[in-house]
């Protein structure tokens, strides 16, 4: 969730212990949120971002273009 913050590794990291990650999705990414929790996330957990959350549905996750997300996160 790209709203959560600096809670959001807390999370990832409880999570991690309890099941095999193998990939991020990042959901939110159409609010005002910038989703920066995720580069922290991937760096301590080493998989990668897959998917990204542009809407409230499944047809709204989208295939994650890293280029495209720091882009958008340095944006002003």
């Amino acid at each position: 969730d790209a709203t959560t913050g600096q809670n959001g590794l807390a999370q990832a990291r409880v999570f991690a212990e309890v099941v095999d990650i193998t990939g991020i999705v990042l959901s939110k990414l159409d609010g005002s949120a910038k989703g920066g929790i995720v580069v922290p996330v991937q760096r301590e957990l080493g998989v990668p971002v897959k998917l990204i959350g542009l809407g409230e549905g499944p047809d709204d996750l989208a295939v994650f273009e890293p280029e495209a997300f720091v882009d958008a996160l340095l944006a002003e």
